[in-house]
């Protein structure tokens, strides 16, 4: 496919489109109004209303036209003959703009950024569809402060690959340049949406999501404010464990019953989201978790409901539960359940319960713990029926879609690095789970006229994200070579990064955590023509995710031996071969798990946590597939947002695949789950799994679905997407990868 230039004339436009495809007629609709030559929005109009299920490919028409006027805007404002021309120049100019930092030319010579150029391919622009090229145009390219056009798609792409390999050896840094630029540039993979928007820039950060861990102190409390005010501004999504403060009713310093609980500091951080966001963009996005068996449970759950006194509502928070397994137990045996305050607990039993889980399935230190604080005399407690929390939750999902369900005891029994610490919730988007800690401060005082404080750091977990595009990059068979170069980016991207909360950064360090994900699994399906609720699926489920799998823990420990593994990698499930023993892999199958066993014990491992599967719908947008492991909404539909509706279907849409689309509503959820929990074996962190379900569905039939994600180790659930309330779910944009 040529590239058109500005000098090329209108009807040698047409022609080219034309050729390029032969199957619609572009020149039917000049023919129609004739003044559509002269004013390309009216064009793309015309060609966005031919869009419907039997003509989808009318998008990279109206994707052409708009290119085409991005490359007429761009070439203009940087006073070059045509698009994709003097990129050092480009560079020049938005670093003399305020917009890129001048790192770019502290790292690479002017030579060096000339080589680059040449590796650049304009016609890999015609792979966008319009809504992705329009979603990337914009909301990711550089543009001027005035929203002036320059940087183009491709130009993107290169520049997030110099940054993310701006410290590698010199001798390799040019060739590992030009491959990070393959992955993206063929859409093969994403990376998350912070890396895509802020690479390059003189502002924001690189990482997608944090999770914090509150303290049972008013210091703490206050700290864990001001950090998420700082990550909210520098575009970051928020998770808090909530479950160590005190419920409400709890004595401090002694005096009885003078606590106000957590409902406080939940309108707290509900109004810190709100006033705080993400580079101006987008309001923040917090996510807040507390322990089932915490006495504040009730209000906790009620307070995204829509009635009720709104002195207890934080509709700006999204709320998330962690589950143990003896409160799914309690519930399908309809047993009594009991809430304690946490602070009670530590002083009269001397540990805190929400430090402990069960090693095993039906045995474990939790339910010993727990079961001594029941039995406890002198201990307060609530007595409540499993079953009626249970219903507050299913009613709670079905107004809101949340709280998202977090299964502590699977989740820490397959934590790779629980020598070194806890898992106590998981993040906004429920695919992250890493070790938590809360900060402490230890001391303050003055010196020398300054204030000095000093704490011990927490683990504050960070989430660093990037996806492969699974309904291109499988069936075209670059899996090993793309996971070997991502992984690598994403290694990169805890370096590369500057994140305004110092403990997070050494947490960032310490386990070099990653989240190399997926996207695109019902456009895969769909392409290989499997129905989703098959044997075939769950078979090419395990297929598929045993590969990445593999592929990603090779290239974390080939990297770990260039340049060494994580430091607490002692002592971790990967250093003594655990990690592979209780996930029973097939040691005589396709792969040969045992030698990768014995490469990662002696090389080590790169990165402490290395896979998550997240929710991903803008950036799938962009890459033309389905997001993450999702069934489809509709084969078409339309794309709105404040400013435009644009009609979408489905990828790859042909009479072939059309019948191997189903619509998430009508996919059996049992059956997502059994592909999910098959999936969950793979992926070392969780997933952000979603449950569709009619706005009619019989409690019984959604507990059933609760029990069966349990029954079948699923670490975390995120929104119960219910047809009554489609239009209120929004996905997280920062986890979007």
């Amino acid at each position: 496919m040529e590239t058109l230039t500005r000098n090329t004339s209108w009807q040698e436009r047409i022609q080219q489109w034309q050729a390029d495809f032969p199957h619609l007629n572009v020149q039917r609709l000049i023919d129609k109004s004739p003044t559509l030559k002269n004013d390309k929005d009216a064009f793309i109009l015309e060609c966005l209303a031919e869009i419907d299920e039997s003509n989808p490919d009318w998008t990279y028409v109206a994707s052409r036209i708009h290119l085409e006027d991005m490359y007429e805007k761009s070439a203009h404002n940087r006073s070059t003959p045509g698009p994709y021309e003097d990129f050092y120049g480009l560079i020049q100019t938005l670093i003399e703009k305020n917009i890129y930092s001048r790192n770019l030319l502290t790292y690479y010579t002017k030579k060096e950024i000339e080589e680059l150029e040449d590796s650049i391919v304009p016609d890999r622009d015609h792979l966008f569809t319009y809504i992705g090229l329009k979603t990337l145009s914009d909301r990711y390219l550089a543009k001027s402060k005035a929203k002036e056009v320059y940087e183009l798609p491709q130009e993107r792409f290169l520049i997030i690959a110099m940054v993310l390999m701006a410290e590698e050896k010199a001798s390799k840094r040019l060739p590992l340049v030009k491959e990070a630029y393959w992955a993206l540039s063929h859409l093969y993979m994403t990376v998350a949406t912070p890396t895509l928007a802020n690479a390059g820039k003189r502002y924001g950060q690189l990482s997608s999501c944090f999770i914090d861990t509150i303290d049972d102190s008013l210091q703490s409390i206050y700290d864990s404010n001001t950090d998420i005010a700082n990550l909210s501004k520098h575009g970051g999504g928020i998770g808090v464990y909530l479950g160590k403060i005190r419920s409400r009713g709890s004595d401090i310093r002694g005096f009885k019953g003078v606590s106000s609980g957590i409902l406080p500091w939940m309108k707290q951080l509900n109004n810190t989201a709100v006033s705080v966001d993400q580079l101006g963009q987008r309001q923040g996005a917090v996510a807040v978790y507390l322990d089932v068996w915490h006495k504040d449970i009730f209000p906790f759950l009620d307070s995204r409901l829509n009635n009720g006194d709104e002195r207890q509502r934080t509709h700006d928070l999204f709320t998330g539960v962690s589950i143990p397994d003896l409160f799914m137990e309690a519930v399908e045996n309809r047993e009594d359940w009991y809430l304690f305050d946490p602070h009670e607990v530590r002083s009269i039993m001397g540990y805190s319960l929400e430090d402990h889980f069960d090693e095993k399935r039906g045995s474990g230190s939790f339910r010993e713990k727990y079961a001594a604080c029941v039995a406890h005399p002198d201990l307060s407690k609530e007595k409540v029926p499993a079953i009626e929390i249970m219903k507050r939750i299913m009613i709670g999902q079905l107004e809101t879609g949340t709280p998202y369900m977090f299964y502590r005891d699977e989740v820490n029994r397959m934590n790779p690095n629980s020598h070194a610490g806890m898992v106590y919730c998981s993040n906004l988007c429920t695919e992250i789970t890493q070790n938590q800690k809360p900060t402490i401060q230890d001391e303050q005082y003055v010196e020398d006229g300054k204030i000095i404080s000093v704490k011990t750091p927490g683990d504050f977990v960070v989430c660093n994200l990037s996806s492969i595009n699974l309904g291109r990059a499988v069936t075209n068979g670059v899996l090993k070579r793309l996971i070997s170069i991502q992984v690598r980016m994403l290694d990169n991207v805890i370096d590369r990064n500057t994140i305004p909360v110092l403990q997070a950064q050494l947490t960032n360090q310490s386990y070099r955590g990653v989240g190399l994900g997926t996207f695109g699994w019902a456009h895969l399906l769909a392409k290989k023509k499997i129905d989703w609720e098959s044997q075939e699926a769950l078979d090419y489920t395990e297929e598929v995710y045993e590969a990445v799998a593999y592929h990603a823990i090779e290239a974390s420990a080939d990297l770990a031996a260039e340049k060494g593994s994580y430091p607490l990698f002692e002592g971790s499930d990967w250093q003594t071969g655990d990690f592979f023993i209780k996930r029973t892999f097939d040691q005589e199958g396709t792969w040969n798990w045992k030698a990768l066993q014995d490469k990662v014990s002696k090389n080590g491992m790169r990165n402490g946590y290395l896979m998550a599967v997240a929710p991903n719908s803008s950036t799938s947008l962009i890459a033309g597939s389905t997001a993450s492991i999702d069934p489809i909404f509709k084969k078409f539909y339309s794309e709105e947002k404040k400013d435009y509706k644009i009609p979408v279907t489905a990828p790859d849409l042909t009479h072939e695949t059309y019948g191997y689309y189903p619509s998430a509503y009508d996919v059996d959820q049992h059956a997502s789950i059994r592909q999910n929990s098959i999936r969950q074996k793979y992926i070392d962190q969780s997933i952000s799994f979603n449950l569709y379900v009619r706005n009619n569905i019989q409690a019984k039939e959604l507990l059933n679905l609760h029990l069966s994600a349990w029954k079948h180790g699923l670490k975390t659930t995120y929104y119960t997407r219910s047809t009554s309330s489609q239009e209120e779910f929004d996905d997280c944009e920062v986890c979007s990868s």
